[in-house]
């Protein structure tokens, strides 16, 4: 089984506080999943954009900034 870094439990509670009644265990985990998949790829492009700039620091600023070329890539695909 692999190891995943983030637990079902906050995955759960955000359902229920978005307003699910119910939420079965397989979408949590496919939620899960997803999020960890997306963390994952923002945090690599994350270190990528520091190394470029000769900082061994991920800043906030590299997440935003790494956010905001991921969301026009994103709305790129559809238009």
């Amino acid at each position: 089984m692999p190891e995943h870094d983030i637990p079902l439990a906050p995955i759960d509670r955000i359902l229920h506080k978005a307003g699910a009644e119910r939420v079965s265990e397989e979408a949590v985990i496919v939620l899960r999943d997803i999020l960890e998949s997306i963390a994952y790829e923002i945090a690599t492009r994350s270190v990528e954009l520091a190394k470029h700039a000769g900082r061994k620091t991920v800043t906030a600023e590299d997440i935003k900034t790494v956010i905001r070329i991921l969301r026009c890539i994103y709305l790129s695909t559809y238009v």
